[in-house]
C-alpha cells in the first residue's frame, strides 16, 4: 500500500494528472534529469510509466509545506520554454515546464465543474506542485498558456508568489504561426476557440464574426485578448508582476536573468548569471535541441515574412485598429526592464 507521506516527500513523484471522476491524483516519478531533458512535463515528452493514484484530498493532507512559488506565465512562441531552462539551476531553483495537472483543471471548469471546487483543486494542485528537488531552492512553475484564464485566481491565492508576464511581440508572433505552416493555424485555431469558451475575448465582435477570419487575424486576436489580460494583471498587481517581451529577453539575457533573480528571489551573483547566459538555455533550441542562437531565431522569423510577409503586415495594421477600438494597450506597463 502506497504511503502518501512517504510519497510526498520524494518531490520526483510529479503531480501529473487530476482524474475528476476519482477525484484523485495521479503521481508520475520524474527525475531532475527527465525534467531537464523534457521540452515540457507532458506525456508526449516523457518516457511511459505507471502512475500512483492517491485520492485527491489524502495527497493534500500528506504534502510538505510548500516552497516558494513564483510563475512564468506567457502568450506563445515567446522564449518561454528557454527562460524556464535557464532558470533551473539545482540549489537554487527547480522549473515546472507546462504540468498537465493545471491543464486537467481549466479542462474540467470548461466541462461546467462548480467553481468553488474547481478553485479548491487549483489550491491543493499548487501546493502539490510546489515542491522542489532541493532544500531551499524556489519553485518556478510555467504553466501552459491556456492557464492564462486562471492567472488572477492563482495570484490571488499565492500572495506571496511573484509572477512575470513574458510575451512575443505581434508582428513576431504573428510570423511564428506562419512559419509553423497548417499545424500552427491549427494551433491558433484551437487557441481561440478555447478563449471564447473561457470568455477571455472581449474585442467588439460577434461570436460568429470570428469564424469568419483568417488564420492570423485569427493569431491577432488570442494574441490581443491575452495581451489585454496581462495589461489588466499588471496594473492590478504592480509589486508583484513584471512584463517583458521576447526580444527584450534575447537582446539584454543577463540584464533579464539579474532581474528575475531579484523577483523571484532567487541565489544567483553576477558568475551564475553569466554561466546561464553562456549555457543552453541560451546556446540550444528549446524545444529541438542542437545549437541555435538569436541570429538563428531572427533567420527563421525572416525568412517566414519573406513568403507570408504582405499577410502580416496587414493583419497587423488591422490588429492595431482592433487594438485601438478594444482599448488594449499594446505596451504594458509593469516592465521588467526600464
Amino acid at each position: 500500500m502506497t504511503n502518501p507521506a512517504a510519497l510526498l516527500a520524494d518531490p520526483a513523484w510529479l503531480a501529473h494528472r487530476y482524474d475528476e471522476t476519482a477525484d484523485a491524483i495521479q503521481f508520475r516519478r520524474t527525475t531532475r534529469a527527465e525534467h531537464a531533458a523534457a521540452t515540457f512535463i507532458t506525456d508526449e515528452y516523457l518516457a511511459p510509466a505507471t502512475p500512483t493514484v492517491i485520492a485527491r484530498a489524502t495527497a493534500f493532507a500528506a504534502a510538505p509545506p510548500p516552497a516558494p512559488l513564483h510563475f512564468i506565465f506567457h502568450s506563445a512562441f515567446c522564449c518561454s520554454t528557454l527562460l524556464a531552462r535557464a532558470l533551473d539551476v539545482p540549489g537554487v531553483a527547480t522549473t515546472l515546464k507546462e504540468p498537465v495537472i493545471l491543464n486537467d483543471l481549466e479542462g474540467w471548469r470548461h466541462r461546467g465543474a462548480p467553481r468553488g471546487a474547481v478553485a479548491q483543486a487549483l489550491d491543493q494542485a499548487l501546493t502539490l506542485l510546489a515542491r522542489p528537488f532541493e532544500p531551499d531552492e524556489r519553485v518556478l512553475i510555467k504553466p501552459s498558456n491556456l492557464i492564462n484564464s486562471f492567472l488572477p485566481v492563482i495570484l490571488a491565492m499565492r500572495p506571496a508568489s511573484q509572477a512575470l508576464l513574458l510575451y512575443a511581440p505581434l508582428d513576431t508572433f504573428l510570423r511564428s504561426i506562419a512559419k509553423k505552416g497548417m499545424w500552427g493555424r491549427v494551433w491558433v485555431r484551437d487557441l481561440l476557440v478555447k478563449q471564447l469558451r473561457g470568455g477571455m475575448i472581449n474585442l467588439g465582435f460577434e461570436t460568429e464574426q470570428y469564424l469568419a477570419m483568417t488564420d492570423l487575424q485569427a493569431a491577432a486576436v488570442t494574441w490581443l485578448a491575452q495581451h489585454a489580460l496581462f495589461g489588466q494583471i499588471a496594473a492590478q498587481f504592480p509589486a508583484r508582476v513584471r512584463t517583458l517581451d521576447s526580444e527584450t529577453l534575447l537582446a539584454r539575457p543577463a540584464e533579464v536573468i539579474a532581474a528575475l533573480a531579484d523577483l523571484f528571489d532567487l541565489r544567483l551573483d553576477a558568475d551564475a548569471v553569466a554561466a546561464i547566459v553562456a549555457g543552453p538555455g541560451f546556446t540550444r533550441h528549446s524545444k529541438f535541441g542542437g545549437d541555435f542562437t538569436p541570429a538563428d531565431r531572427s533567420a527563421e522569423y525572416d525568412a517566414a515574412h519573406a513568403v507570408h510577409g504582405d499577410e502580416i503586415d496587414k493583419v497587423g495594421v488591422w490588429a492595431a485598429a482592433v487594438a485601438q477600438g478594444a482599448g488594449v494597450k499594446m505596451d504594458l506597463p509593469g516592465r521588467l526592464l526600464g
